[in-house]
């Protein structure tokens, strides 16, 4: 019973942390792509 209890709780934190840390990738990626794309502006400026 506990050993159950114990896996599913643990299965359920990995799942957690899991979907987080793919919006926190996200979030990166999006900010990754903003900063090209202004140094693309200012490299098509000069």
């Amino acid at each position: 019973m506990k050993t159950t209890t114990l896996t599913l709780l643990t299965l359920n934190l990995l799942v957690v942390g899991a979907i987080s840390g793919c919006n926190t990738i996200r979030g990166v990626g999006q900010d990754v792509s903003a900063t090209g794309r202004g140094v693309s502006k200012g490299a098509g400026a000069v």
